[in-house]
C-alpha cells in the first residue's frame, strides 16, 4: 500500500507540474487568489472543527490568506476539513490545484494522504456512496489501481472487491480535494452533503456560494468543516497584471492604460460599473486579456462603449472571443469551424451531466439504436469487404473474372449481413446506453503477471463458444444466399449443406477465438501507473490490444482451419483463403464493434466526422485544444477549462441548431 501511495504521489506530481507547466506559460501574470473567512452560516461549530471535548471552548485558527497560503490555513484546522467558496470564475479551481500541489511537495512519508482532486459533477450520491464514487474514479484515472492486491489490473468482481484503489480509500491514504459541489444537480446537492457528514475524513470542497449556502439551508453544514470565500479582484490587482501581460502601443504605454484610467477617474460611469464588475474574477480577467492584449486589431476601450448595456453583454463577449482568438491562427474556415464542434462536445458532456470529456463516451451522443446500426453496418461492411476481395483473387481463376466477381460478392453479402447484424445485436445487449470502458491492460510477450493466467480458463471457453456459434450461423447464412441465388437445390437441401457448412466453420473459428483469448489473457500485464495519465494513453493502450488480438485471431484462424480442411484434403491455396478471410475480415469485425478503440474508430472517427459534428482528426483536434488552454487535463479525461465555458459553447451550439 505504500508503495501504491507513493507512486500515486509521484503520477500526480508529474501530471499537475505539467498543466501548471502549460497555464503560466499561457498567463505569464499571476492574478492574485485570496480569502477571507466564509460567515457562521455556512460553517459548523466551531467545537465541531476544532475537535473540543464538551466543556472546553473552541479557539478558531485565523483562516484568511492568499494562493501560497492554502495549505497552511488547511493545516491549522483541527479537523483538516475545509469548504473554499466563491463565484463563478474567482479561482477555485487554481485554488485547488495549488492545494494539491503544495500538499504533495510537502509529503514526508508513504503515511502522508495523497490529494487527489475528483471532480464531483459525475457523481449521483442516491445511487453511488462516496467511496465507491472515489474509488471507481481513482480506478479510471489510474489504471493500476483498479487490480486487487493479489490480481493487478483485473478489476471490479464485485462491488466491494478491495482493490488497490478501494484500500487506499478504505485506510485514508487518499485526501479527496472535491471540486464544484455547485456543478452537481440541485436534487442532489441535499443527498450529496448528507453523504459526505456521514464521513469525518480531511478533505477540501470548492462550491459557489450560492448553491452551497441553498444546499446547507435544506441539510446542515459540512460536519467539523471550517468556510472561506474568495475575494474578488480589486482595481490595484488590474493594474498590476493587465498592463504588464500587454504589448506596448507607446514606450511607456499599453493598450489597457486608457482603460484602466477611466475606470479610476470615472468609477461612477455606468461603463465603468459594468466593466468592473466584470473584471472582478480571475476569469474574465483571464479572458480579457487573452482577446485584448496581444493582437494589434483589438482594442480593450470597445469594452466601455455603449455597444454593451449590461454585465451580462460583457461576459457574453469575452465568452464569445475567447475561442475565435485562441485559434487565430489558423485559416479562417477551420477558425470558423471550431466553437461548432467544441459546443458538440459541450453539449455532449451536458446530457451525460459530468465535466469529464471521456474519448471513449464521445460515441455515446448518438442514441441506442443509432449507435447499434452504425456498428453492425461498419462491422458488417469491413467483414464483407475482405471476404469479397480475398475470394475474388481465387474465384477470378476458376469461374472467370465477372462470374468469380459475382460469386464473391455473394459471399461477402452473406458474411456481412451475418456479422453486421450479430455484432450489432450483441453491441446493444451487452452495452446498452452505457460506452465500453478501455482495458486497463496491456500485452507484454514476456509474459504477463501469474495471477492474471487465472483468467486463461474462463477467457478460453467464451472464445470457444463465441466463435462456434459466429462460424455456425455466418457459414449457414452463406450457404444458403449462394444455394438460393445460383443453384436449385431445395431448401432443405441447402439447410443441411450449410449445417455441414456451419459446423465445420465453428470447429475452426471456436479454438481461434478461444485461443486467442487465452492466450492474451496469459500475456496481459497492468498499465504502468505511472505512465497511464495522460487522457489518450489508454487509446494507444487499446489500440496495441485490438491489433494484438487481430494477428493471433488470424494466425489460429489459419492453422486451424488447415489442420481441418488439410484432413478433408482441401486444396492449400482454399484453406488460407479462409484462414484470411475469418482472421482479417473476423477480426477487424469484432476489433471495430466490442471493444473501445474499435467504437472509438467506428463512431468517434468515421461516424461523427461523416455527419460533420466531429473532426476528422479527432485525437490531434483535443491535443491541440488542451495545448491552446480551451481544455485542461485530469487523470485519464478531458475537462473544459471552466465549467461556465462548457455551459456557453453547449448554449451557443443549441441557438445555432435552432436557427438553422
Amino acid at each position: 500500500m505504500d508503495d501504491d501511495a507513493d507512486r500515486l504521489a509521484k503520477a500526480l506530481r508529474t501530471q499537475w507540474r505539467r498543466e501548471e507547466k502549460r497555464r503560466k506559460i499561457r498567463d505569464q501574470i499571476a492574478l492574485p487568489v485570496r480569502w477571507q473567512a466564509a460567515s457562521d452560516e455556512v460553517m459548523d461549530h466551531w467545537a465541531n472543527i476544532c475537535r473540543c471535548p464538551a466543556g472546553d471552548t473552541p479557539r478558531p485558527p485565523v483562516l484568511a490568506g492568499q494562493l501560497d497560503e492554502i495549505m497552511q490555513v488547511h493545516q491549522r484546522i483541527p479537523s483538516r476539513r475545509l469548504v473554499v467558496l466563491g463565484r463563478a470564475g474567482s479561482g477555485k479551481t487554481t485554488l485547488a490545484l495549488r492545494f494539491v500541489l503544495d500538499l504533495l511537495a510537502a509529503r514526508s512519508g508513504p503515511a502522508d494522504p495523497v490529494p487527489v482532486i475528483f471532480s464531483l459533477a459525475s457523481w449521483n450520491p442516491t445511487t453511488t456512496p462516496l467511496d465507491r464514487w472515489l474509488t471507481g474514479q481513482l480506478e479510471r484515472d489510474h489504471p493500476r489501481l483498479a487490480g486487487k492486491r493479489d490480481r493487478p489490473g483485473l478489476a471490479r468482481s464485485a462491488p466491494d472487491a478491495s482493490t488497490r484503489a478501494k484500500e487506499l480509500i478504505d485506510h485514508d491514504r487518499i485526501l479527496p480535494v472535491l471540486d464544484g459541489f455547485d456543478e452537481i444537480p440541485d436534487c442532489l446537492r441535499r443527498p450529496a452533503l448528507t453523504e459526505l457528514n456521514d464521513t469525518d475524513i480531511p478533505l477540501l470542497l470548492t462550491s459557489r456560494r450560492t448553491e452551497y449556502a441553498a444546499a446547507v439551508k435544506d441539510a446542515r453544514a459540512l460536519t467539523s468543516a471550517a468556510a472561506v470565500e474568495l475575494i474578488d479582484l480589486a482595481l490595484t490587482d488590474l493594474d498590476h497584471c493587465l498592463p504588464r501581460g500587454t504589448r506596448k502601443t507607446t514606450p511607456t504605454s499599453t493598450a489597457w492604460d486608457p482603460v484602466l484610467k477611466h475606470l479610476r477617474k470615472h468609477p461612477q460611469h455606468p461603463a465603468s460599473v459594468r466593466l468592473a464588475a466584470v473584471l472582478r474574477t480571475p476569469l474574465m480577467v483571464m479572458l480579457a486579456r487573452t482577446i485584448y492584449s496581444d493582437a494589434p486589431d483589438r482594442d480593450p476601450w470597445v469594452l466601455l462603449t455603449d455597444e454593451f448595456s449590461s454585465t451580462d453583454d460583457l461576459e457574453d463577449h469575452l465568452l464569445d472571443d475567447f475561442v475565435p482568438t485562441l485559434y487565430r491562427d489558423q485559416a479562417r474556415a477551420r477558425r470558423e469551424r471550431v466553437p461548432h464542434r467544441l459546443g458538440h462536445l459541450a453539449q455532449h458532456l451536458n446530457r451525460l451531466g459530468t465535466r469529464d470529456l471521456a474519448w471513449w463516451q464521445l460515441g455515446s451522443t448518438l442514441p441506442r439504436w443509432s449507435r447499434m446500426c452504425v456498428i453492425g453496418l461498419v462491422a458488417g461492411l469491413v467483414f464483407g469487404l475482405v471476404d469479397a476481395l480475398v475470394l475474388w483473387s481465387g474465384f477470378w481463376q476458376a469461374y472467370g473474372l465477372a462470374p468469380g466477381l459475382r460469386k464473391a460478392l455473394l459471399n461477402g453479402l452473406a458474411f456481412g449481413s451475418t456479422s453486421g447484424l450479430g455484432l450489432g445485436l450483441v453491441y446493444g445487449l451487452r452495452y446498452g446506453n452505457e460506452a465500453c470502458t478501455p482495458s486497463r491492460v496491456r500485452v507484454r510477450l514476456r509474459g504477463g503477471r501469474k495471477e492474471m493466467r487465472k483468467e486463461f480458463a474462463p477467457r478460453l471457453a467464451i472464445g470457444l463458444v463465441g466463435g462456434f456459434c459466429f462460424g455456425f450461423l455466418a457459414w449457414l447464412v452463406d450457404t444458403l444466399v449462394i444455394g438460393l441465388a445460383e443453384t436449385e437445390y431445395g431448401l432443405m437441401t441447402l439447410l443441411a449443406h450449410g449445417a455441414e457448412s456451419g459446423l465445420r466453420s465453428g470447429l475452426v473459428y471456436g479454438p481461434a477465438a478461444g485461443l486467442t483469448f487465452a492466450l492474451t489473457a496469459a500475456l496481459e500485464d497492468p498499465v504502468d501507473l505511472e505512465t497511464a495519465v495522460g487522457p489518450l494513453d489508454l487509446l494507444r493502450t487499446n489500440r496495441a490490444m485490438v491489433l494484438f488480438h487481430l494477428l493471433v485471431f488470424g494466425l489460429f484462424t489459419g492453422i486451424a482451419g488447415g489442420v481441418l480442411y488439410r484432413l478433408q484434403q482441401i486444396e492449400f491455396f482454399d484453406w488460407m483463403l479462409f484462414g484470411v478471410v475469418g482472421g482479417l475480415g473476423g477480426g477487424l469485425a469484432y476489433g471495430l464493434s466490442l471493444t473501445a478503440w474499435g467504437q472509438w474508430v467506428t463512431l468517434s472517427r468515421i461516424w461523427l466526422p461523416l455527419t460533420g459534428q466531429l473532426p476528422w482528426t479527432m485525437r490531434a483536434f483535443l491535443e491541440d485544444a488542451h495545448r491552446r488552454g480551451v481544455l485542461r487535463q485530469t487523470g485519464a479525461v478531458y475537462q473544459f477549462r471552466h465549467a461556465r465555458l462548457q455551459e456557453h459553447l453547449a448554449a451557443e451550439a443549441r441557438a445555432s441548431r435552432t436557427t438553422r
